[in-house]
C-alpha cells in the first residue's frame, strides 16, 4: 500500500458534502471536463454487487441475511440493520473500508485525466484518504435545502431525511476542513460558474506540481 503511496504524484482533489448538498450534479461537471472521478459509493457498489470482492466475507461476518437471491448486498435490510445497530455498521465498515480505500488507490494509479477527483461523502469520518489530497472542495447548502432535496428525490419524510443528517458531519464539521466551498444553494448557473472558477484554478496546480516533479 505504501508503495503506491510513495510514488503518487498526480494532483488530487477530494469532493466532500452532506446528504443533498449537491455532490453527485459537481462531480458530474467534473467528469464532463475530462476529470477523473473516482467515487467510493460507486466503488462500493460494486465490491457489494453479486459476486463482488466483498460478499463472501461479508456473508460470512453478519450472515446470509445481508445478502440477497441474486448473491449481492442487501441493501434495503442492510441500510435498517446498520443504521440501528452501531456495532453491525462498524463491522461492515471494516469488511468494506480496506477493499473501497485499495481499490481508489488503484483507479488513481490508473487515471489519465488532467488531474484526479476522489468523491469521498464520508470523508470527515475518513482520515485516511486526505493524505491522497492536495485540495478538499465542499459541495454546501443549508440544512432546510438539502431536506427538501433528498425528500423530493428519494420519497422519505422530512424526519427520516433528518434522522439520516443526524448521523452525518455536520455543515460546521464540513466547512471545517474544506480548503474551497461550493455554494449550492441558488441556482444551476451560479453553481456552474463557481466551478468552472475552481476547475481553472485546479488545472494550473496540477501543471505547477508535474513541473515539481
Amino acid at each position: 500500500m505504501l508503495g503506491i503511496l510513495e510514488n503518487f504524484t498526480k494532483f488530487s482533489v477530494g469532493l466532500t458534502g452532506g446528504i443533498g448538498s449537491g455532490k453527485t450534479a459537481v462531480s458530474d461537471w467534473f467528469a464532463a471536463q475530462g476529470v477523473s472521478i473516482i467515487d467510493t459509493d460507486v466503488i462500493s457498489h460494486k465490491l457489494t454487487a453479486p459476486n463482488g470482492a466483498a460478499i463472501a466475507t461479508i456473508r460470512k461476518t453478519l450472515g446470509n441475511a445481508f445478502i440477497d437471491e441474486n448473491g449481492a448486498l442487501n441493501r434495503s435490510y442492510t441500510r435498517e440493520i446498520v443504521f440501528n445497530d452501531e456495532t453491525t455498521r462498524q463491522r461492515l465498515q471494516a469488511i468494506l473500508h480496506p477493499l473501497i480505500y485499495q481499490s481508489c488507490l488503484k483507479e488513481a494509479k490508473a487515471a489519465s485525466g488532467p488531474y484526479l477527483m476522489f468523491v469521498v461523502p464520508l470523508l470527515i469520518e475518513s482520515k485516511e484518504y486526505r493524505s491522497l489530497m492536495d485540495r478538499i472542495l465542499v459541495v454546501d447548502a443549508p440544512d432546510e435545502i438539502r431536506i427538501a432535496r433528498v425528500m423530493q428525490r428519494s420519497q422519505l419524510t422530512r424526519e427520516q431525511v433528518q434522522a439520516i443528517m443526524s448521523k452525518q458531519a455536520s455543515r460546521k464539521a464540513h466547512l471545517r476542513i474544506a480548503d474551497h466551498v461550493l455554494d449550492n444553494s441558488s441556482t444551476k448557473e451560479a453553481l456552474t460558474l463557481q466551478l468552472v472558477q475552481r476547475h481553472a484554478d485546479y488545472l494550473a496546480a496540477s501543471k505547477q506540481k508535474n513541473h515539481d516533479h
